[in-house]
């Protein structure tokens, strides 16, 4: 009989999980520490190439390196690949201009713009409940916002970040649609793949817009946010084997705590009331999704029982 690739080990999950969002969280760290010195395209090359050979050797490993290479839908991991390194183009941008804190809270908004997009894009069903939970989290984007727009001068530069980090948590939602239509196709492992690869290239054609030389020490620090990136990426991967999805997000809340210590002892940041006020919004209404996500699921499989007896 074939080993499974699926088994309910809930301690195991939530381990992998937590330590990749702590992961994603240093990773963002080491980008913001070097975002004075390189544009954002460079340290996106970086962070894209250097995640490679570490997902190469994870598919070897679960022999399934093959699959990662085989794809039906092409032009799909294309316009995946342009969608997500817009999001992490502008993800590295706004980390240089806003606190490690204030760019994790807005980033949570990425699971609400993709239940409207999800209604919008794929025809969903968004009942009462779940519209609350959207305008909950919808509310709190506007108040971690706020103070940033009409500001002076002095303050344009960080709304312009806080702008960016907005734009890439619905780049981000626009990518989750896009995966639900390709996994319908295409093995996980070619869309990972696939990913790195195309982020690679398209990151490395703004060399003709200027990059700087960096140091060993620079380089050093760019080269290990991309390893940390692909291990990351693997171990959210991986967490999923044990675990649902709805019993593992709220975990990904876990970054707010990693970024206010990194941001405090790093870059000598903290979070303001009102920022921390909309993010308790947004994660709140998230919670809300997730919620009845779950109350879903076991209608459903209810549903199935009574259909099929064998359930």
């Amino acid at each position: 009989m074939a080993k499974p690739l699926t088994s309910h080990r809930p301690l195991l999950a939530v381990a992998l999980k937590t330590s990749a969002v702590f992961l994603f969280t240093v990773m963002a760290g080491l980008i913001k520490s070097q975002s004075d010195h390189f544009p954002p395209g460079e340290m996106v090359f970086f962070r894209s190439l250097f995640a490679i050979p570490v997902i190469v050797i994870w598919l070897i490993s679960r022999g399934e390196l093959t699959q990662g290479f085989v794809v039906r839908k092409p032009m799909g991991h294309f316009w995946r690949g342009v969608l997500g390194t817009t999001a992490m183009g502008l993800t590295f941008t706004g980390l240089g201009l806003i606190p490690l804190p204030e760019a994790t809270a807005i980033g949570y908004a990425t699971p609400i713009f993709t239940l409207i997009l999800a209604a919008i894009m794929l025809g969903e069903r968004i009942r009462k409940i779940r519209i609350a939970a959207v305008a909950i989290g919808l509310l709190g984007v506007l108040i971690m916002i706020w103070p940033r727009l009409g500001g002076n001068n002095m303050e344009a530069a960080a709304t312009f970040g806080a702008l960016c980090i907005l734009g890439a948590t619905i780049a981000r939602a626009f990518v989750q649609i896009h995966i639900r239509q390709l996994v319908q196709v295409d093995h996980p492992a070619a869309i990972v793949f696939y990913f790195s690869m195309t982020a690679t290239i398209l990151s490395g054609l703004t060399v003709f817009w200027g990059w700087a030389q960096p140091t060993w020490e620079q380089a050093a620090v760019l080269i290990l946010a991309g390893l940390i990136g692909g291990v990351a990426q693997i171990l959210v991967t991986s967490s999923y084997r044990f675990g649902q999805a709805s019993m593992l997000a709220p975990y990904d809340y876990t970054s707010m705590l990693f970024a206010i210590v990194i941001g405090y002892v790093w870059f000598s940041e903290l979070p303001t009331a009102v920022m921390l006020a909309g993010a308790a919004l947004v994660i709140a209404g998230n919670i809300v999704v997730i919620w009845r996500e779950h109350q879903l699921g076991l209608e459903r499989g209810r549903a199935r029982a009574v259909t099929d007896p064998k359930a």
